[in-house]
């Protein structure tokens, strides 16, 4: 009878582990050459157009190492912003995304706008989700998955802290490591994040530097991280 219920014990147990551990990186858009050329020089942003990009491969390295081979990688691109500066530029950016994610087997997502984005996340299963990931423009309320693309200085497709209540909090695994590596997150969005997702979000208090991803270092925040 003890066996019994001992063997009842590891069922029940084995059955609450979610099917898979999912490893959430979701990047952001660049801006266009043809908008930004129009600011000063200081304002300018995406002169390189894979600082996202570089960035997430980044952090899909360091996962790797952390969680071995059989990690489950899902990356989810906003792929309107690609396909337009890869037409302003002429070189085929949405192929050699995917070929990124191949060389480290990450399931790519394309997504096209907030509800999609919210729709595709809300798919993956019941607390899957082991850490989770934003790179892309960001500010205090909002990541911005387009930023002076479609519209010079300005977002057009975003996740805003509105938003975040849509969000499957049954998704995230309670203990699970959320990050945006955008600017300004942590002074306002982080808390909203934790309020309605139920996990916190760790978030930068001023803006975040791109510039060292080319030396493959994440990106540094100008102020500190806070959740």
């Amino acid at each position: 009878m003890k066996g019994m219920s001992r063997a009842l014990l590891l069922i029940v147990f084995l059955l609450t582990l979610p099917a898979w551990a999912d490893h959430v990186i979701v990047t952001g858009g660049p801006a266009l050459r043809k908008w930004e050329d129009l600011r000063v020089k200081q304002d300018q942003h995406d002169r390189w157009w894979a600082n996202f990009i570089r960035a997430s491969t980044i952090r899909m390295d360091e996962l790797r190492k952390a969680y071995g081979p059989g990690a489950k990688i899902i990356w989810l691109v906003y792929k309107p912003g690609y396909t337009t500066r890869a037409s302003e530029d002429g070189k085929p950016y949405t192929t050699w995304i995917t070929e990124q994610a191949t060389k480290r087997k990450a399931t790519i997502i394309w997504f096209h706008g907030t509800d999609d984005f919210i729709r595709k996340l809300n798919a993956r299963p019941r607390h899957s989700i082991q850490s989770f990931d934003f790179f892309g423009h960001s500010n205090r309320h909002a990541f911005m998955f387009d930023y002076g693309n479609f519209v010079m200085a300005a977002s057009t497709a975003w996740l805003h802290e509105r938003d975040l209540r849509r969000i499957r909090r049954s998704i995230f695994d309670k203990n699970a490591y959320c990050k945006s590596w955008g600017c300004h997150t942590g002074e306002s969005m982080s808390e909203t994040w934790r309020k309605s997702v139920g996990v916190p979000l760790e978030g930068a208090k001023g803006p975040t530097d791109y510039t060292v991803v080319g030396k493959g270092i994440l990106p540094i925040v100008k102020g500190r991280w806070a959740r």
